[in-house]
């Protein structure tokens, strides 16, 4: 298997987490059902983080950002099981310690950008 990076490391350890816990599912949008075979998450993890050696170089870099992005505004299985959030993800769903790892219903407020105030009368 080629060398892998750091980033297809991390993702091919989360898929197989959610495949250990059960939360790994096949198909468009997991319709398929849960994976019950080591083989098919191993398959899965390589294709996902970019590292199929059945994909060319353009399926793998598409396959890894788009996981990627996917683990970023928390819609793995991992995270809606587990209830996490990326934190400090703007406008996406967040998680914090004063709601007890609960996920957000609403995404988050952005705070107004902070304006220079000047001294009354002088300006």
């Amino acid at each position: 298997m080629a060398k892998t990076s750091m980033s297809q490391r991390k993702t091919m350890g989360r898929v197989m987490h959610e495949y250990t816990h059960g939360e790994l599912k096949s198909g468009r949008s997991g319709k398929a059902g849960k994976v019950r075979s080591r083989r098919q998450a191993v398959a899965i993890a390589l294709k996902e983080a970019g590292a199929s050696k059945y994909e060319s170089k353009k399926e793998n870099k598409q396959n890894l950002r788009k996981s990627k992005e996917k683990e970023a505004a928390g819609r793995t299985y991992q995270q809606e099981r587990e209830g996490k959030g990326r934190v400090g993800a703007r406008g996406k769903r967040e998680s914090t310690r004063a709601m007890d790892g609960r996920s957000a219903k609403a995404p988050t407020r952005r705070r107004a950008s902070p304006r220079r105030r000047t001294a009354r009368g002088a300006r």
